[in-house]
């Protein structure tokens, strides 16, 4: 495939080698296809599962589920509960290599999930924001999890998108209404002055891209489109998108880092846009040429961004593997 010769040739006997056992899985798996009961990818997810990040994830998971404290799980970033399992996800873990993950899925959903579907910091639906709930409905598909509990969570995710049934945040009295913080459709968010937010955007969309096709219904499809719309507005490339104080994006937009909590990059933008069916537009031309430009002579992305978590992914500025794996997935969906 053209993909695979113009970008891949160069990098991938990199990623295969022995050294990082959780990208060399990931390679196997996403990069090359290799069948999920190929005797090769499943000793390569076990291996990546026993050794390497994903075990010193999971060595620090308390035995009830949890990470640092019970509870909800946000606090303290970026080691507690739900940035373990987002963390986890990233890493390509999973509930059918190892049963501590399964028992931490239902852990928070246990502790970080209201009735209505709302993913909540701080045990009440008002803390429910766009950018935790796409992050955690995301990561539990990706990990594998199938509780029926997850349903309700992506469709208060669609329902939040579009407005429909939703009551404004000062009607109190309602039954399904935004709150302070998730306050608007479109990704209005309170924490970006009531405006809508395209970090917050990109992580709603991330997660109906990984939402089965069969499971979305009509109004996933109506919300998938009008957030689509939103982040296709400006010209991704730019960022251009509404910020609290009316000052140019941030400086973050493209700095392609590893793990990705609720800051995103233009790398993970076109990752979601494309996984919900418009990798094909032309209006993320400029976005695509960014990430190409950035691969080096040895077809390697550099480390810009990563935060202070269980593991330590590496020195920023340097060519890093992790980050090469997330672009090279991405331009294998774009040519899809």
């Amino acid at each position: 495939m053209d993909w695979q010769t113009q970008s891949v040739a160069k990098a991938l006997p990199w990623l295969l080698e022995p050294d990082e056992p959780g990208v060399r899985y990931l390679a196997l798996r996403d990069l090359l296809d290799v069948p999920h009961d190929d005797a090769e990818l499943k000793a390569a997810r076990r291996v990546a599962h026993r050794h390497g990040p994903i075990a010193a994830v999971l060595d620090q998971m308390d035995s009830s589920g949890f990470w640092v404290r019970p509870g909800p799980g946000y606090s303290a970033k970026y080691r507690s509960t739900v940035w373990a399992l987002i963390l986890l996800a990233q890493l390509g873990a999973s509930i059918e290599e190892d049963e501590r993950i399964e028992r931490a899925c239902a852990y928070l959903l246990d502790h970080a999930l209201t009735d209505g579907g709302q993913f909540t910091p701080n045990d009440s639906a008002s803390g429910t924001i766009d950018c935790l709930q796409g992050n955690l409905c995301w990561t539990l598909v990706q990990l594998g999890c199938d509780d029926a509990r997850l349903k309700t969570a992506v469709e208060w995710m669609a329902r939040s998108v579009t407005g429909e049934g939703l009551a404004p945040a000062t009607d109190k009295t309602a039954e399904v209404r935004y709150y302070a913080d998730k306050c608007g459709p479109t990704f209005a968010c309170g924490w970006n002055n009531r405006l809508s937010c395209a970090w917050g955007g990109v992580k709603v969309m991330l997660a109906f891209s990984a939402w089965p096709v069969k499971r979305r219904t009509p109004l996933i499809k109506r919300a998938i489109k009008q957030g689509a719309e939103f982040l296709l507005a400006p010209d991704p490339a730019t960022a251009a998108y509404p910020t609290r104080t009316g000052d140019k994006p941030s400086r973050n937009w493209w700095k392609f880092g590893f793990p990705v909590f609720y800051v995103t990059d233009l790398l993970q933008n076109v990752e979601a846009l494309a996984g919900v069916g418009y990798g094909a537009d032309p209006r993320l031309k400029n976005a695509v040429q960014i990430i190409r430009d950035r691969q080096d002579a040895q077809g390697r992305w550099s480390l810009d961004h990563t935060y202070k978590t269980w593991v330590n992914f590496g020195p920023n500025n340097l060519p890093n593997k992790w980050v090469t794996l997330r672009a090279l997935r991405v331009l294998k969906q774009l040519a899809a």
